[in-house]
């Protein structure tokens, strides 16, 4: 198993219960998979240059370890759920 950082931008006009639902979905993903390590949610921050039209995004952060396939079917959900504006995977080093 390999260690793998998350780090993804959620739609902040997402209502707070809608929000809880998306990072428990993708928490349900690694732990389905692998082990969640840590689960970080930064909150509400101004965006370095505007996505979509919006200056603002939540940020959440988690890590994780889990074999390849968990890191793919992550990144797949990410790209075809409506809510995520941005999101990067990372392997961290051993």
């Amino acid at each position: 198993m390999r260690a793998y950082e998350a780090m993804y931008i959620i739609d902040p006009d997402i209502d707070e219960e809608n929000r809880q639902k998306l990072i428990e979905r993708f928490k349900g993903i690694v732990e389905g998979k692998g082990e969640l390590v840590k689960l970080d949610e930064w909150g509400r921050r101004r965006l370095a240059y505007p996505i979509n039209k919006k200056n603002e995004g939540y940020y959440v952060l988690m890590n994780f370890n889990s074999d390849a396939n968990a890191q793919i079917e992550l990144e797949r959900v990410f790209k075809i759920t409506d809510g995520v504006m941005r999101y990067m995977i990372v392997k961290m080093h051993e």
